[in-house]
């Protein structure tokens, strides 16, 4: 395989899982592909970006040289990471470009790539889930997986409205309350040991928030009402997918269709896993 012939696959993200605000991401079975344009030739499906896109100002940044394609399942503008997956695709193709198609040099260039994708988006939470796979905790430029004891379904309700998530961080307030904060620090606490001990039962209670999703579902009823139908269910929880609009639900897999048809009509409702492969060279 020459250098050139090779594309990267990267998961789409759900950030935040509720009280983890920055902090906490999921890496979701829905992917989106990049990679170099050979001699004009695009694959069926893709499209060359133009220089404004944020994977071909990551590949850039990166050192990338050339055209590059991509090829998504991702939507755009709703809280499952398209810009977090796009600028980590973008920063691993030049990696790959760079210093050959390795998985084994990928993984042990996981940090620096993790920074250079945080400097891009602002935020560690989704590139970092999109990069490394599984659940992650990110904070002061380093990452750790998540151990899981679950095998849960998420579904992704996704309205057709879009969210910017620079317009939603300036509708946060820069202070917070000693309780809210103290709140926020022991559900994340427990939803991490929960995750990790397969306690399905403290789920609910641990993706509880104090910090940003009121003020979110105050300008999104339609999220606020899939929100409120899926805690509804025998759902094990539920959490505004990053600044929205999408909401996520974890539940039995052998529930999930049962849920699903109890969401409201006025989103599509996929029905994802958890990916454990982070971002891979092909």
């Amino acid at each position: 395989m020459s250098q050139a012939s090779f594309f990267v696959r990267v998961p789409a993200s759900s950030a935040n899982l509720g009280p983890g605000f920055d902090a906490l991401g999921m890496a979701l079975s829905v992917h989106l592909e990049m990679g170099p344009v050979i001699n004009g030739v695009i694959p069926a499906g893709a499209k060359m970006i133009d220089e404004y896109h944020p994977g071909h100002i990551a590949f850039r940044s990166y050192g990338g040289v050339g055209d590059v394609w991509v090829r998504s399942k991702i939507p755009m503008g709703r809280g499952l990471g398209f810009s977090g997956a796009a600028r980590v695709a973008g920063v691993v193709a030049a990696h790959a470009q760079k210093h050959g198609v390795s998985n084994d040099a990928l993984n042990a260039a996981r940090k620096d790539l993790l920074h250079a994708s945080t400097q891009l988006e602002g935020h560690p939470d989704n590139v970092a889930a999109s990069l490394v796979g599984g659940v992650t905790a990110s904070a002061s430029g380093e990452v750790v997986r998540v151990p899981l004891a679950l095998d849960p379904t998420i579904l992704a309700w996704v309205p057709d409205t879009q969210t910017s998530t620079e317009k939603s961080r300036t509708a946060l307030s820069s202070t917070l309350s000693l309780s809210d904060a103290v709140v926020n620090i022991g559900h994340t606490a427990l939803l991490l040991g929960a995750l990790s001990t397969g306690d399905v039962a403290l789920l609910r209670i641990a993706t509880q928030d104090r910090i940003h999703q009121d003020i979110r579902l105050a300008n999104a009823p339609g999220s606020k009402a899939a929100l409120d139908a899926a805690l509804s269910t025998n759902a094990w929880c539920a959490w505004l997918s990053g600044s929205g609009p999408t909401v996520a639900v974890m539940c039995a897999k052998s529930d999930a269709k049962q849920i699903a048809s109890q969401l409201p009509q006025s989103g599509d409702v996929l029905e994802l896993t958890i990916d454990q492969h982070g971002a891979v060279i092909i």
